[in-house]
């Protein structure tokens, strides 16, 4: 009776010891599971407008196999790929024809926006090719978009977001500043170099606050492209080009793979 007893006390501890390595085995599994399925927003930033290796049936949209988004569901085989980021998006775009794929199960959002609504073309076109005072001017008139308009933009995105897709984990991210200052370099002033920083910088600031109000985390590649910029030497972002004038200021496939693609593995 007493060994039979023994016995079982043996037997259910070992049962219990099973069941605990399982349970935590099963934990660990999920926890590097890849989310239900992943949905890639956002403008060209997202879409890979300057990595090239287009996918054909994106057109305009410019969506590459070498953007950060298909590199990591490339790697991470999550449930269900969708990939809307568009080259050109504004915060309407988004809300327009991007959020069609957002539901219940999706697990992980991405999306940068925000670059073209404060007229990204427009001041890297007027400090190009206009003077220093002009190409001042032109980024305070987007410091005060920023300030005045965008956050309620984004804050309409991020609402749609968490209202079709409220169990997404949802990575907001940011833009690089464009370059190295203090270093020799052809081209822009240091004075122009460094407002276009500046207002880099400005941008981060005003997505990051917003982006924190909906309990959403921010990707700083800033750091990730720092040694990287344009007048660097090993430079991740296409300077002027103009023969692809729409490729210009974008990162190279390098910058989204060594830039973007380390954030969101970070955060994901």
């Amino acid at each position: 009776m007493r060994r039979s007893r023994f016995a079982a006390y043996v037997g259910s501890l070992l049962l219990a010891a099973v069941t605990a390595l399982t349970g935590a085995t099963t934990a660990q599994a999920s926890q590097l599971a890849a989310p239900g399925g992943y949905v890639a927003l956002g403008d060209s930033y997202s879409s890979g407008v300057g990595a090239g290796s287009y996918l054909s049936a994106s057109g305009d949209c410019k969506r590459s196999t070498k953007a950060y988004p298909y590199l990591w569901a490339a790697a991470h085989s999550p449930s269900s790929f969708h990939f809307t980021a568009c080259s050109g998006a504004r915060t309407g775009d988004v809300l327009a024809s991007q959020l069609t794929p957002l539901s219940a199960t999706t697990g992980l959002v991405s999306i940068s926006v925000g670059g073209n609504d404060a007229g990204f073309a427009d001041v890297m076109t007027t400090c190009v090719l206009q003077s220093d005072s002009a190409c001042l001017s032109r980024i305070n008139t987007a410091k005060a978009y920023v300030d005045s308009t965008l956050p309620g933009k984004l804050d309409g995105v991020y609402s749609a977001i968490r209202s079709k897709a409220p169990n997404a984990r949802v990575v907001v991210l940011g833009y690089p500043r464009f370059y190295k200052l203090g270093t020799a370099c052809l081209g822009l002033s240091e004075t122009k170099r460094k407002a276009i920083n500046d207002a880099a910088d400005y941008l981060d600031t005003a997505i990051a606050k917003r982006a924190a109000n909906f309990g959403y985390v921010f990707g700083d590649v800033r750091t990730t492209f720092t040694g990287h910029e344009l007048c660097s030497g090993s430079s991740w972002l296409h300077s002027l080009n103009l023969l692809n004038i729409g490729e210009s200021y974008h990162p190279t496939a390098a910058g989204q793979s060594g830039g973007y693609l380390p954030v969101l593995n970070g955060l994901a």
